[in-house]
C-alpha cells in the first residue's frame, strides 16, 4: 500500500523530541475512559457454509459487508474486501477458496490484525425449520485466544436484523466500554431487504462489468434508500466511461451517508470526464471539508486549472504539504507556476518531481527547457509545451483510516503506564497537527480523547475551544474555554474569552479577561497585543463626530 497521505501528518508528532523522551514507566496508570479498544484493527472473513442448501454462497460474503458496516468506526478499524484479497493474493489464495484456520493465522500475521472474526452459517431447509443459523468467534491475535461462539438464528427474510445481533455480539467482546443494549442497538440499525442484500453481493462477486451494473442497479432498485448499492453502480458505470449514468447514481448517496465521501470523490471524477468542471469543483469541495487528503486538493487544483482558476496553486501546494512523497503533486505545481511566470519555484517542483520519480519524462523535458531558456518563457512556443496537469483516480480514505488507527493503537500501548498528561499531551499536539492540515472531525476526537484521559488538566479543553473558535462556533468555543477556567485559571482561557467578547463587542468584558491574563502572565505577548487591540477600538469609539 502506498504510504497514506497523512503520514506527513503525524509523523512530526510521534518523532517529537519531548514525547519520546516521556518516561513510560511511571509507576500511575491513566485512565482510558470509553477508550479501552482505541486503534484495534479487525480483519473478517467470509462465513463458511454448513449447510446442504444450494444457491446461498453469497450469504458467506454478506456477513463481513454487513459487519464491516457495523463494526467499523473512528475507533476500530475493519479491513475492506480490497485489503482482504490482497492479502490472500500474497499468499497465494483464490478469491473464492474458503481457506484453512491455519492459514487465516498467516494472513491475519501479515495484516498485522488485532483481531480475526470468524463464522458460519447453515440453513435448515425443512417444512418444521426455515431458519438460517450464524456463528460467529473472535480470534484475538495479541492474546492468541479464540472466543466461545456467539450464536444467532433467524428467518432468510430477517437476515439483517440476524447479522445486527452477531454484530452487537461481536462489539460485546472487542469493546469493554460498549453499553447499548442488544435490543435498542438492533434497533438503531436501518432494516435491509434480504433479496436487496442478495443483489449487492452478487455484484460485488460479479466478474464482468455488465454483471456487476445489473446487481447493482437491481439492488437499488428493490432498496431506493442503499446507499453503497448505489455508490457501487456509480462506480461500475464510471469504470465503463459512462459518465452521466454514474453521475446520476452517485448523486443518489445522501450527503449523510457514511459512504457519501467516496461517493463526491467518484462524482468529481465522472464530472471532470465529463466536462461539467463546475460540478466536478462542488464533489472535491464536498469532500475536502470531510477528508482533506492530499488526492482531493490535488483533483481541486486540476479542476480549477481547467476553470482559470489562480487558486490552483494553492491546492496543489497543499497536496504538496500533505503528501510531499508524491511526484504528480510536484508535477502538477511545477506545472501551475510555470504558467504563472514563476521560473524558479517551477523548476524547483520539477527537479522535486524526478527526485521521487527519476523516468518521469513530462517533468524531465520541462526542466531541461527552463535550463536552456534564458528569456521570458513563451508557452506557445515549440521549447517549451505545457502538459496536462495529473489527476488522481484512486480514493485513499481506508489507508488514512488505517494509519490514523494504528497510530491510536501506538499511543495506547506507549502511554498505557505512563502519566495523564504526558498522554493528554500527545493527543492535544497530534490533534492540532491535524488540524493544521485540515482534518477537524479528526482532531476534534484528539482533543477530546485528551480530555478523557486527563480531567484535570484544562489543556485539552482549551485547544477545543481554539477548535470551535477557528470553525466559527463562538457558543461551543465559549463553553469549553469556561469550562477550562473552572479547573484551573490559566492566560490561554482567558484570551480565548476575550477575543470571543470583542467579536461581540462586549469590550468590558473583554477588558475584564485581558487584565486577568496579564495578572497570571504579565510577559504573555499575546495578551499584550489584545490589550493594544482593545485600546485602539476604545480609542476609535471615543472619537467625535465629525463636524457637518
Amino acid at each position: 500500500m502506498k504510504p497514506a497521505a497523512c503520514l506527513a501528518v503525524v509523523i512530526s508528532v510521534l518523532l517529537c523530541p519531548q514525547l519520546r523522551a516521556q518516561n513510560t514507566s511511571a509507576s500511575s496508570d491513566c485512565p482510558h475512559i470509553g477508550y479501552a479498544s482505541l486503534g484495534r484493527t479487525v480483519l473478517i472473513v467470509p462465513f463458511e457454509n454448513v449447510s446442504s442448501a444450494s444457491g446461498l454462497e453469497w450469504l458467506g460474503e454478506s456477513f463481513p459487508e454487513m459487519l464491516h458496516e457495523q463494526l467499523n468506526s473512528p475507533i476500530l478499524y475493519v479491513a475492506s474486501r480490497d485489503e482482504r484479497l490482497r492479502a490472500y493474493d500474497r499468499q497465494g489464495i483464490p478469491a473464492n477458496i474458503q481457506p484453512a484456520r491455519a492459514i487465516l493465522y498467516r494472513v491475519a500475521e501479515q495484516m498485522d490484525v488485532d483481531y480475526v472474526v470468524l463464522g458460519s452459517y447453515r440453513y435448515n431447509d425443512n417444512d418444521n425449520d426455515r431458519s438460517l443459523t450464524a456463528t460467529a468467534q473472535l480470534l484475538d491475535m495479541r492474546a492468541q485466544k479464540l472466543s466461545s461462539a456467539s450464536t444467532e438464528s433467524a428467518t432468510l427474510a430477517d437476515l439483517g436484523s440476524m447479522q445486527s445481533a452477531l454484530a452487537w455480539d461481536l462489539l460485546k467482546l472487542i469493546r469493554s466500554d460498549f453499553s447499548i443494549s442488544k435490543d435498542k442497538y438492533i434497533a438503531s440499525v436501518p432494516a435491509m431487504r434480504s433479496d436487496a442484500m442478495e443483489s449487492y453481493i452478487r455484484g460485488v462477486l460479479a466478474v464482468s462489468a455488465a454483471e456487476k451494473v445489473q446487481n447493482y442497479r437491481n439492488a437499488t432498485r428493490l432498496s431506493p434508500a442503499f446507499a453503497r448499492a448505489w455508490l457501487e453502480l456509480g462506480k461500475a458505470h464510471y469504470a465503463q466511461h459512462n459518465y452521466d449514468l454514474a453521475m446520476a447514481a452517485l448523486e443518489q448517496v445522501p450527503h449523510s451517508s457514511p459512504v457519501s465521501r467516496e461517493a463526491n470523490f467518484y462524482l468529481g471524477l465522472s464530472a471532470y470526464s465529463r466536462g461539467d468542471f463546475a460540478k466536478s469543483e462542488s464533489a472535491f469541495e464536498f469532500l475536502a471539508v470531510r477528508m482533506p487528503l492530499a488526492e482531493v486538493y490535488n483533483n481541486l487544483g486540476v479542476v480549477a486549472a481547467r476553470r482559470g482558476q489562480k487558486k490552483a496553486a494553492e491546492y496543489f501546494a497543499r497536496a504538496v504539504h500533505n503528501d510531499p512523497s508524491d511526484a504528480d503533486y510536484h508535477f502538477n505545481l511545477g506545472v501551475t507556476l510555470l504558467q504563472a511566470g514563476d521560473r524558479s519555484g517551477a523548476a524547483h517542483e520539477f527537479r522535486a518531481t524526478l527526485e521521487h520519480r527519476p523516468g518521469d519524462a513530462e517533468a524531465k523535458t520541462l526542466l531541461d527547457s527552463l535550463n536552456s531558456l534564458n528569456g521570458p518563457i513563451v508557452l506557445s512556443s515549440a521549447s517549451v509545451k505545457m502538459p496536462s496537469e495529473r489527476i488522481k483516480r484512486n480514493y485513499d480514505e481506508d489507508a488514512f483510516r488505517q494509519v490514523n488507527t494504528q497510530i491510536g493503537s501506538w499511543a495506547e500501548q506507549r502511554f498505557s503506564r505512563s502519566d495523564a498528561r504526558g498522554h493528554a499531551s500527545f493527543h492535544i499536539e497530534l490533534g492540532k497537527e491535524l488540524l493544521a492540515h485540515g482534518f477537524a472531525a479528526e482532531a476534534e476526537a484528539e482533543f477530546h480523547h485528551a480530555a478523557a484521559v486527563d480531567p484535570s488538566s484544562p489543556a485539552p479543553l482549551i485547544a477545543l475551544a481554539e477548535d470551535y473558535d477557528a470553525r466559527g462556533d463562538s457558543l461551543q468555543s465559549r463553553s469549553q474555554a469556561e469550562a477550562a477556567l473552572r479547573l484551573r485559571e490559566s492566560a490561554e482561557a482567558y484570551l480565548l474569552l476575550a477575543r470571543l467578547d470583542l467579536k461581540e463587542n462586549k469590550t468590558e468584558a473583554a477588558a475584564r479577561s485581558i487584565d486577568r491574563a496579564l495578572q497570571l502572565d504579565p510577559a504573555n505577548a499575546a495578551g499584550q497585543d489584545l490589550k493594544r487591540t482593545l485600546a485602539a477600538q476604545l480609542a476609535k469609539r471615543a472619537q467625535p463626530l465629525s463636524p457637518p
